[in-house]
């Protein structure tokens, strides 16, 4: 059974574009907390939960005790949350400290590091941009690339990919009134495979005004809660391309970029295909060049919960292929939030080759129904060499070696890492809800990890001790 609470700082959950690491490389031994404490956190600040009913006067002395100010709001009081704060400490005070005078108060319900989460490592293999449909641009699902799509039935064949092309040799290639949460860097929606199946908003045109009434003026594709701006692609500013969310991107929902839809049985003409070539994926960017905060993660995970029990949006997973940090009430209660709108939370199990059983490993090893942890294997079968793994708290794996996907600037790139495993079984779960449009969080989970195919790599490392089969989907 999953642990829910444990204070092991992780090495980080994705091998993706470039060095950004707030601790050591992938490949290395996780380093005692205490020495990490500070570098995974963002100075001088911390995350606040007060208890339900705190007035703006008791938050206020609670956060005198510290000598505190309060930064901006992150979770706003409501009937199923209470109200939660990020607040800056004089430069150079004690964190613990502090957090102990916080917690003294009886207004405060907890308080915590401003954890931060990040992507870490380098792409396997890069492609020059080749302007999408062009005849530069090579046919990746043909040429034997795209590995983790193949079935043992598919041509080309390999037993190991996630048989996704299997179920679209069934006429499933998935449903544009499904909805997947990109909780990530951002996605480049102008990409020639993402454009048809990037979300639209239709509640708040770009008017300059929050028109849905949700905090987010103008979130036509989605937010960048790092910038706090509707501009989920940022191309190379701020430091950051956004490689990584648009590769997750890719392999959840990457099309032909052709007007014609993919026949189910025919394999793209150029670039590359998702698992679903139908869905609609909304980006919510929280990730950059010096990664992300907590403070932001539960800003992004509550704002697709928030869209689906305010609109009625389809949305049934969201994809997190990032980590880091300690253990977080914050976040737990936000993930929580989610299960209770029947979202599937599926997360990365992390690239320090560590066991998550015994040091656990965030956000993968929240204990909530909704959290799905996903270890990555090679086309071989093998448990890649970078992966985590947990015999009671990673539930199965995917292909994450040598996963070729869209990336930004019309670009094309492999990468190995968890964090491509991930979207693998995200997509999963959106090919799995085409069909059963009325399908819970519980039951395509359910679904997902009753048919994995054993696997002896995963046997005593995963709860199933399989891999992903989405042939049936």
């Amino acid at each position: 059974m999953r642990r829910s609470r444990g204070l092991a700082l992780l090495c980080l959950t994705a091998l993706a574009l470039s060095g950004l690491a707030v601790g050591g490389p992938a490949s290395a031994a996780l380093t005692p907390q205490a020495s990490l404490t500070a570098a995974q956190a963002v100075p001088d600040e911390l995350v606040v939960g007060y208890v339900a009913g705190a007035t703006a006067e008791q938050r206020e002395r609670a956060r005198g005790r510290a000598s505190a100010q309060r930064a901006e709001r992150v979770v706003a009081a409501q009937a199923d949350r209470t109200q939660v704060e990020l607040v800056r400490l004089p430069q150079g005070k004690n964190r613990d400290q502090a957090v102990a005078e916080l917690q003294s108060d009886p207004a405060v319900a907890y308080a915590e590091p401003n954890w931060v989460y990040t992507i870490q490592g380098k792409p396997t293999a890069q492609a020059k941009p080749g302007g999408g449909g062009t005849a530069t641009t090579p046919d990746y699902f043909s040429n034997g690339s795209l590995w983790g799509m193949y079935g043992d039935a598919s041509t080309p064949a390999n037993q190991y990919g996630s048989q996704a092309a299997e179920a679209w040799a069934r006429g499933n290639t998935g449903s544009d009134a499904v909805y997947v949460g990109v909780i990530d860097e951002g996605i480049q929606f102008t990409h020639p495979d993402l454009t048809r199946n990037v979300w639209t908003n239709p509640f708040d045109p770009a008017d300059g005004v929050d028109n849905d009434g949700n905090g987010y003026a103008d979130d036509v594709h989605g937010w960048d809660f790092a910038g706090n701006n509707n501009t989920i692609y940022d191309g190379g500013t701020r430091g950051s391309s956004d490689d990584h969310g648009t590769h997750v991107a890719g392999t959840i929902g990457a099309v032909n970029e052709s007007t014609a839809p993919v026949p189910a049985t025919a394999a793209k003409q150029v670039g590359v295909v998702g698992v679903n070539q139908q869905v609609t994926m909304i980006s919510g960017k929280f990730l950059g060049a010096r990664g992300g905060s907590l403070a932001n993660a539960v800003k992004a995970v509550d704002y697709f919960t928030d869209l689906k029990t305010q609109h009625g949006l389809n949305i049934v997973a969201t994809n997190n292929s990032w980590g880091g940090g300690g253990f977080s009430q914050s976040l737990l209660d936000a993930i929580t939030r989610a299960n209770a709108a029947n979202i599937l939370f599926v997360a990365a199990a992390g690239n320090s080759s560590t066991d998550n059983d015994t040091t656990e490993s965030y956000p993968s090893n929240y204990n909530v129904a909704n959290v799905i942890a996903v270890a990555a294997i090679d086309d071989k079968g093998a448990l890649a060499s970078f992966s985590q793994y947990g015999a009671t708290t990673v539930d199965l794996g995917a292909p994450g070696v040598g996963i070729w996907s869209t990336t930004a600037f019309n670009g094309y790139s492999s990468y190995n890492g968890t964090s491509m495993a991930t979207p693998h079984v995200t997509g999963a779960a959106a090919l799995y809800a085409a069909t059963r449009p009325t399908a819970t969080a519980a039951q395509i989970k359910s679904a997902i990890l009753s048919v994995t195919v054993p696997t002896s790599s995963l046997s005593s490392t995963t709860v199933t001790g399989g891999r992903l089969d989405a042939s049936g989907f």
